[in-house]
C-alpha cells in the first residue's frame, strides 16, 4: 500500500493497493473497534505497542523528535545488543479463523525487522500475558523475510479458531500496523436469546452492496454507536431514479423481532425512506465463498425515487474492504425477497426503532434506501432458531482448537 500524508479527522486519501491478496477483504479481527488490544510487548522503548492496531493508515512527520529520538507511528523496539528477538501479543476483539495477516512497516526503512513470525493460541477465559506466555502456541506464519517501508502480506492455511496472536520480529525494529484478517467464530453459548443477528461480532456479514462511494456498508454492523459520519455507510448522490441497497448475511437463520436504523451524524445526507427485505436460503446454499469487496461508484447525480423503483446493479469489486461473505453471492441474487419492514420515512441524525412481527425465519436482509444517502448503523434483533443454532455449535466444535494449556516450565524464548 502506498501511504499518503493523511489528514486527521478527514478522508483517507491513501492510494489503494490493487495487488493486495483476497484475504484483506475479510474483517480485521484485531481491530480496536471490535475490541482488539495489544496486551503485551517485551519492549516498546521508541514507540508504543498500541499503535499496531490503530485504525487509520500510519503517518510520518520528518521533524517530529522526542526525548527518546524520532517519533514513529507504530511499534518500535530498541537496538538489540544480545541474542533474542522482540514480540507483541494481540488479543483478538472477535475470536475466529485467521486467513491472513499484514505486517505493515510503512516509514520504517532503516529500522524495520528483516524477519517476522506469527503464532496463535486459543485460550479460555481472560488469561494474563504471563499465563499466555506459558501456553502452547501454534505457528500461523513461520519465521520469514519482511521488507521495509511497505505492507507485507502473509496468507494463513490453518483453519482453527484463535483468540490471541503473537507477532515476533527478528531481531528488533519497528512495525507500523498489524492486521489479522479472518472470519469471526463466536461462541454459540453467547448467541442464545435475543441478539443482533446482523452484527459482525455475532457472525453477520456484508453480502452485497450497490454503492460504497464514500464509506463501506460493512460499518453498519460494527459494534457500538458510530463515532462520526465517517463511521457509517455513505453512497454517491443518485440522479437516475433508482435506489441503493446493502445486503447482509445474518449470523444464522433467525426470527426478527426489532429493527433499528440509525442516521446519526447524517444531517443533510440521510436517506428519505427505507425498506428492509428478508430472504431465507436453505443450509445447502450457505457455503463459504471468496469475500466480496465494495467499489466506489461514480459520483452520479440523484432524483426523487418512486416506491417501486428497481435496485441499482452492484458495482465491480475494488479494494475497499468489506466483511466476509459466508454465502454464495449468486444464491443471494436469486433469493425470493419478502418485505420485513415496509417503506418508512427517515429523519436525519436520528436512531429509528421499529417492531417487526416474527414470521418465517430469515437468513439474509436487504436494506434499501431511497433515493440514496448515509446511515450510521443497522441492528436486526431476533432469536436464532434451534436447528440453525445446532449447526453453529457443530461449526464451532469443528474449528475450535484445544485450548492452550500451560506447559511445565513455559517457553524461555518468550520471557
Amino acid at each position: 500500500m502506498t501511504h499518503g500524508p493523511g489528514v486527521a479527522g478527514g478522508p483517507d486519501f491513501t492510494t489503494p493497493d490493487f495487488t493486495a491478496p483476497d484475504f484483506t477483504a475479510r474483517p480485521d479481527l484485531a481491530a480496536r473497534r471490535l475490541g482488539g488490544s495489544v496486551m503485551f510487548a517485551n519492549d516498546e522503548l521508541f514507540a508504543e505497542k498500541e499503535n499496531l492496531i490503530k485504525p487509520e493508515p500510519p503517518v510520518f512527520a520528518a521533524g517530529d523528535f522526542g526525548h527518546k529520538g524520532k517519533v514513529y507511528d507504530g511499534w518500535e523496539t530498541r537496538r538489540r545488543r544480545e541474542p533474542g528477538h522482540d514480540h507483541a501479543i494481540v488479543a483478538l476483539g472477535v475470536p475466529g479463523i485467521v486467513h491472513g495477516v499484514v505486517v505493515d512497516t510503512a516509514f520504517f526503512v532503516g529500522n524495520y525487522p528483516p524477519q517476522v513470525s506469527v503464532e496463535a493460541v486459543c485460550a479460555d477465559g481472560y488469561p494474563s500475558p504471563a499465563e499466555l506466555a506459558a501456553m502452547s502456541w501454534r505457528p500461523l506464519v513461520e519465521r520469514t523475510s519482511a521488507r521495509g517501508g511497505t505492507a507485507n502480506y502473509y496468507a494463513v492455511a490453518d483453519r482453527h479458531r484463535w483468540t490471541h496472536v503473537r507477532l515476533a520480529i527478528y531481531p528488533d525494529g519497528g512495525v507500523a500496523r498489524f492486521r489479522v484478517h479472518g472470519e469471526p467464530v463466536p461462541d454459540p453459548d453467547f448467541l442464545t436469546g435475543t441478539i443482533d443477528l446482523a452484527a459482525l461480532e455475532n457472525g453477520g456479514a456484508l453480502a452485497d452492496c450497490s454503492d460504497a462511494f464514500y464509506s463501506s456498508a460493512a460499518n453498519l454492523i460494527m459494534p457500538g454507536r458510530a463515532a462520526s459520519m465517517a463511521d457509517g455507510w455513505e453512497n454517491a448522490r443518485r440522479r437516475d431514479g433508482g435506489f441503493d441497497y446493502a445486503t447482509f448475511a445474518l449470523a444464522a437463520s433467525g426470527r426478527v423481532t426489532q429493527v433499528q436504523i440509525d442516521t446519526s451524524y447524517f444531517v443533510g445526507n440521510a436517506p428519505g425512506w427505507a425498506v428492509l427485505q428478508a430472504a431465507t436460503l436453505p443450509p445447502s446454499a450457505l457455503v463459504a465463498e471468496s469475500p466480496v469487496t465494495e467499489a466506489p461508484a461514480a459520483d452520479v447525480p440523484a432524483a426523487d425515487v418512486p416506491a417501486a423503483a428497481e435496485p441499482a446493479a452492484a458495482v465491480p469489486a475494488a479494494d475497499v474492504p468489506a466483511a466476509d461473505v459466508p454465502v454464495a453471492k449468486a444464491a443471494v441474487a436469486d433469493a425470493q425477497w419478502r418485505e420485513l419492514l415496509p417503506r418508512v420515512r427517515l429523519q436525519p441524525d436520528t436512531r429509528h426503532r421499529f417492531l417487526v412481527q416474527p414470521a418465517e425465519p430469515a437468513t439474509h436482509v436487504r436494506l434499501e434506501v431511497y433515493p440514496d444517502g448515509g446511515l450510521a448503523r443497522l441492528r436486526v434483533l431476533g432469536e436464532i432458531v434451534p436447528d440453525a443454532l445446532g449447526r453453529l455449535r457443530e461449526r464451532y466444535a469443528a474449528s475450535h482448537q484445544v485450548p492452550g494449556t500451560l506447559t511445565a516450565e513455559g517457553d524461555d524464548r518468550w520471557h
